[in-house]
């Protein structure tokens, strides 16, 4: 079998600007007006999120319309800051059906199967039954709601194989309010979770550059719902975590944290747990969830540019040329190539895998919220004989 790439099928665009109308008008010249089956766009957190939502259903009529609100975005080119990129799903390769929870801080369990299962009713009764063959699962989702680890892992029980990847939303480094796109509207707790079907080649995928240490660390004070931590070895946070890596309290910080990530041991997996902020209490917020009696585990992390390239090497091998990649990528890993200076080479490898997607406050993985790794889905081309 050949596989050969169908130019309309997946088709990228980025734009630059503050301003919603422009940024959407350059988005839909780029894309095309549709109708497509799904239009994407990820928006950087100074453009008014409302409005740009609202313009962006209207000028892709017919159009599923999704988005949200970053802390970077990833387009033509690689890394960008600033404006918007997209990404348009053909209606001929591709059929989606959605389900949106408007605040996910009180969504319950029950509540939230229920919309799952019928959004699987509604996909198989438009075309073929869903399977981990056809359909894969987007999610987007507040990244300030706390609800990442119940929602994902809900969604996921529902789906059964079918596969899902998303990320949370991000507002730059202010962690004020993010922002959730979908059918014109701009919802600060909100989630949306996409089906999309298609009979084009797939893989979801998740790639982190770290291992396990030997130094480990036990949360012994912590409230949950916030994901904070009061105590690190029933000393006060932020101070012990600072002096087991050598700096003081005002040495902690964005950067700091991205260099020195954790990870716990769970089902014989290792997954970051990353520190979101150092807290004036001198506690530590976390961007993932967090329990007392929970071992943290130094990282040690190995080359980001070589691991990621394996990684798109490897779905290159599987699914040939790739029409695009849709791309969840931690915030910490973008400040660590910015800290390294290797924002350059990363943005390449984006591009050789035709890469479009956000820098987040989380991301998610076949119902898991992880952190300090990159999450999505490989789209391939058609095959012929």
């Amino acid at each position: 079998m050949v596989q050969t790439l169908t130019s309309n099928d997946c088709v990228r665009a980025n734009a630059v600007g503050d301003d919603p109308a422009s940024l959407v008008e350059q988005l839909r010249s780029q894309l095309g007006p549709g109708p497509h089956a799904l239009v994407i766009a990820y928006v950087a957190p100074s453009v008014d999120r409302p409005t740009f939502a609202s313009r962006l259903q209207e000028r892709f009529p017919g159009s599923l319309a999704i988005g949200c609100s970053t802390a970077g975005e990833i387009g033509v080119g690689g890394y960008s800051s600033g404006g918007a990129v997209a990404l348009a799903l053909s209606s001929a390769s591709f059929r989606v059906e959605h389900t949106v929870f408007r605040d996910v801080r009180s969504l319950g369990i029950a509540e939230g199967q229920l919309q799952v299962q019928a959004l699987l009713r509604r996909l198989a009764a438009a075309g073929a039954s869903p399977t981990a063959n056809n359909t894969f699962a987007l999610l987007l989702v507040d990244g300030l709601s706390y609800a990442e680890e119940a929602l994902a892992g809900m969604a996921a029980t529902v789906l059964g194989d079918i596969p899902l990847v998303g990320g949370s939303a991000g507002d730059g480094l202010a962690f004020g309010t993010t922002h959730v796109f979908a059918g014109g509207e701009a919802l600060p707790h909100g989630a949306v979770l996409v089906l999309v079907q298609t009979e084009l080649p797939f893989e979801v995928f998740k790639t982190q550059h770290f291992a396990a240490g030997e130094r480990r660390m036990v949360v012994t004070a912590a409230h949950c719902p916030t994901r904070t931590v009061h105590e690190i070895d029933g000393l006060p946070a932020a101070d012990e975590f600072a002096r087991l890596h050598a700096t003081t309290f005002d040495g902690l910080g964005p950067e700091f944290f991205a260099a020195h990530p954790l990870l716990v041991r769970v089902g014989g997996g290792e997954y970051v747990r990353s520190i979101q902020r150092k807290n004036p209490d001198g506690s530590l917020t976390f961007f993932c969830a967090i329990e007392e009696g929970l071992v943290l585990r130094d990282a040690r992390g190995h080359e980001l540019t070589q691991d990621f390239t394996q990684m798109v090497g490897k779905l290159e091998g599987s699914l040939g040329e790739l029409q695009a990649t849709i791309v969840f990528d931690c915030i910490l890993r973008r400040l660590e190539c910015e800290r390294l200076g290797t924002v350059p080479q990363v943005s390449q490898i984006f591009e050789r895998g035709r890469c479009i997607g956000f820098s987040t406050y989380g991301e998610q993985f076949r119902g898991i919220h992880v952190n300090q790794t990159l999450t999505g889905v490989a789209i391939g081309g058609r095959s012929e004989a």
